[in-house]
């Protein structure tokens, strides 16, 4: 670098600097900001329904269904934790943000449909996004796969129906009926005369 002429501070700086971030990497940082601004702004709801599906690992259904106020305040709780706060609490916490900032546009979530969810994907339906089974704790991929693939043969006759047909587990019907997605459906496909 002497030889060529390169001054000595700069040749300083790169003995103590591990690190120069590079044009093209600053390029791509704009690029994406650009990208995220654009679709944030003409796409909005898409935008978020992409979000959710990327991050659906830590959604939490029931306190998103509550609206702004609850997010908000599930927020201060896990922020006033500080390093008290759980790593899965703390996870969370970019979720939530998206979820207020969501919220505060006017955009809500819908619970759980037994037959308009996707198995992995949040479904839009308006201005409100519909969660996918996936994002229920409790329930994989293979298992939401499986009871979006179920309903391909109709409506369930019951919640027997629905287990038998979806091979969801006891545990998934129950976390499922919790959520108030059989809400009309009679338990079994037996009829009771009296």
């Amino acid at each position: 670098m002497k030889e060529h002429g390169i001054p000595a501070w700069y040749i300083d700086s790169c003995e103590k600097i591990e690190y120069m971030f590079p044009r093209a990497h600053a390029a791509a940082y704009v690029t994406s900001a650009v990208r995220t601004a654009f679709f944030k702004l003409y796409y909005p709801i898409e935008f978020y329904a992409t979000y959710f599906s990327v991050r659906a690992a830590d959604f939490d259904i029931e306190l998103m269904c509550q609206g702004y106020d609850a997010i908000v305040a599930k927020l201060i709780e896990i922020e006033e934790k500080g390093f008290q706060a759980q790593p899965k609490e703390k996870a969370m916490i970019s979720i939530l943000e998206m979820a207020i900032e969501m919220t505060a546009r006017g955009f809500t979530f819908k619970p759980i449909d037994l037959y308009r969810s996707h198995a992995t994907k949040f479904t839009i339906d308006g201005d409100a996004l519909i969660p996918p089974f996936s994002a229920i704790a409790g329930i994989g991929e293979n298992a939401a796969k499986n009871i979006a693939a179920s309903r391909e043969d109709g409506d369930f006759l019951s919640v027997e129906d629905f287990q038998v047909r979806s091979k969801a587990s006891k545990t998934i019907v129950e976390l499922l009926a919790g959520m108030g997605c059989f809400r009309g459906l009679p338990e079994s496909n037996q009829l009771s005369l009296f």
